[in-house]
């Protein structure tokens, strides 16, 4: 059955790609569900056979993707962060702190993952700030558009540069080299340093929001339940003393200064308790009438104050969060982590709203007293951005770079394929001790795996269901079989698209069709492809395009205007830089 020269099949993997759009736009789902959904949806129906659609999770490109994450892991347990950071120097002015951070991280981010090189630095940017004395808001987007330009320069600088250099592999039989895109992302990489440092005064200079969450008593209140009180030997329940009006008792604190936190709904309530409310203070102050609470003599919720084994902790909500658009209120998050949201901070400012309630997005800045949550555990949800220690540099730390350096040569002259190199780097770091077993074990995070095999798995239905080939007919027939028109339509395109959408989905549904595209205009696949690759990560103007941005958001206080500002010239920069310089090195034909 055909419709416009496209079989059902092709139709039903574009309704999958749209839906995909739809979810990942909205956030409504986590990203590894959502990449399961799209693989089951395409092997039920008969779009990709069950050997085409299960063997995305075995493809070449995934096992790199998970094999680079140890790779990641091993820098930073060797010190390579911490020695990298001691780089960055002091300088005296914003144009040269801008300079000196943008290199070192692009450099950093060339080998390592982007997303982790953003994670890293933004502890280390933070506390570099107030040495040099520059707000960290004019640094941290600099730190998150470095990333994405390091990112640029080598196939393993981003997971959607080795989803593009699969794809590649598939069309054209051909094998892309690892410093491929090397020299359109380095020139993209110096350009978009300038532009920042032309751009230095739209920098924005923001409240952190840990000032927002200085002081306690902005967004606790405390009440005391005198030895008169009708509730005492009640439950909190009982006394509708848990979920008030404007708040919610996230802890009771007793005579003896046992903390109970979480408060369960059957705790019973005594003489001299004193009752700690996180919400909206005029409204929770009216218990005094109506539950003849006092004002408590002093402020005890402090982190002085606390139980050794509980304390205050920030994090910022990583954009494929599962707890996005969730309320704490709705979801066991607390009870299974030991903690209370006691604030929410966006765009820098603490949201008034009581923070159970509160429906949680990409960037926001929660504040949870409780037991240490684990940071390592808890990744795929929270970005944690204060109280991070890393690794100091010792030998291993220069033991691991030699490895790195080793397996980069080694990919470089094709002496062994990409996925050769990083397996025997991933040896070479556990035997000379530079990551133990564990901590690679730690460090692999299966949920970027799914959602990497799951890009894949669409990119396969696009080419097996002849999606591909027609739209590139159409598009070579729309341009007058002009390659270089076609090629900044297609650039102009991933451009728009990847600041909606995520970078791997991207790249998943134009890359296939690139190839086809340039095959049918007999113009170099390549050419396409690595133009594509760059487009696809440039995601500057706005904060939720780049998981680096989103990153970065909570933590620097930023507003959604900032990365517009900032972006749109940065996008123009890039993309001019980026089809001048590819066609270069490149010749389209």
């Amino acid at each position: 059955m055909q419709m416009l020269n496209l079989s059902i099949y092709a139709w039903f993997t574009i309704a999958v790609i749209v839906f995909k759009t739809v979810m990942t736009f909205r956030g409504k789902m986590s990203g590894d569900i959502l990449a399961l959904i799209i693989i089951s949806a395409l092997l039920l129906t008969g779009t990709l056979s069950d050997e085409e659609a299960l063997s995305s999770f075995s493809a070449r490109t995934v096992f790199v993707v998970g094999v680079l994450i140890v790779l990641g892991a091993s820098l930073v347990h060797a010190g390579v962060v911490h020695w990298l950071s001691g780089k960055l120097g002091s300088p005296k002015t914003l144009k040269r702190a801008i300079s000196n951070l943008m290199l070192s991280v692009a450099a950093m981010s060339a080998i390592f993952n982007s997303n982790a090189t953003t994670a890293l630095f933004i502890n280390v940017v933070k506390e570099w700030s107030k040495k040099i004395k520059i707000p960290a808001s004019k640094l941290l987007i600099p730190l998150s558009y470095a990333s994405a330009l390091g990112g640029f320069c080598t196939i393993i600088g981003s997971s959607t540069n080795l989803l593009a250099s699969a794809f590649y592999h598939h069309g054209t039989g051909q094998t892309m080299s690892f410093f491929a895109p090397f020299i359109p992302g380095l020139a993209c990489t110096i350009t978009g340093t300038i532009t920042i440092i032309l751009l230095q005064k739209y920098l924005p200079t923001r409240k952190a929001p840990e000032e927002s969450f200085e002081s306690s008593d902005n967004y606790t209140v405390e009440l005391l339940v005198p030895t008169d009180c009708k509730y005492i030997g009640s439950t909190v329940e009982e006394a509708r003393l848990l979920n008030v009006t404007g708040g919610h008792l996230i802890e009771i604190v007793r005579f003896d200064r046992e903390i109970i936190s979480p408060v369960p709904n059957n705790e019973y309530i005594f003489g001299g308790d004193h009752l700690v409310y996180s919400g909206r203070i005029d409204d929770i102050l009216q218990l005094r009438t109506t539950h003849g609470l006092v004002n408590a003599t002093h402020h005890v919720f402090s982190v002085k104050e606390l139980n050794k084994n509980r304390t205050l902790q920030l994090a910022t909500v990583i954009r494929e969060s599962s707890l996005v658009g969730q309320r704490m209120a709705d979801i066991d998050f607390e009870k299974e982590n030991d903690v209370v949201l006691i604030a929410v901070a966006r765009e820098g400012e603490r949201i008034t709203e009581i923070p159970r309630e509160t429906t949680i997005y990409p960037g926001d800045t929660l504040l949870f007293e409780g037991t240490k949550m684990n940071a390592e555990h808890l990744s795929d949800k929270l970005q944690f951005f204060n109280n991070i220690a890393l690794p100091q540099q010792g030998p291993k730390t220069f033991i691991s770079i030699f490895i790195m350096i080793c397996m980069v040569l080694l990919s470089s002259f094709s002496v062994l394929p990409l996925l050769h190199c990083t397996l025997l780097a991933a040896g070479a770091m556990l035997i000379t001790k530079c990551c133990t077993a564990d901590q690679m074990q730690r460090a692999i995070n299966w949920k970027i795996v799914t959602i990497f095999a799951g890009s894949v798995c669409i990119g396969k239905a696009i080419e097996a269901t002849g999606l591909a080939s027609t739209i590139g007919y159409g598009i070579a027939h729309t341009f007058s079989f002009n390659p270089f028109a076609s090629l900044i339509m297609f650039c102009l395109i991933a451009t728009i698209a990847t600041e909606l959408i995520s970078n791997a989905t991207a790249a998943a549904v134009l890359i296939p069709i690139a190839i086809d595209t340039a095959q049918i205009l007999n113009a170099n696949p390549l050419t396409f492809v690595i133009a594509l690759m760059i487009s696809i990560s440039s995601c500057f103007a706005t904060p939720i395009g780049n998981e680096t941005n989103t990153m970065v958001y909570g933590p620097g206080g930023y507003k959604f205007t900032d990365f517009v500002k900032l972006g749109l010239p940065m996008n123009v920069t890039v993309f001019i830089t980026n089809i001048i310089a590819t066609c270069l090195v490149y010749p389209l034909q």
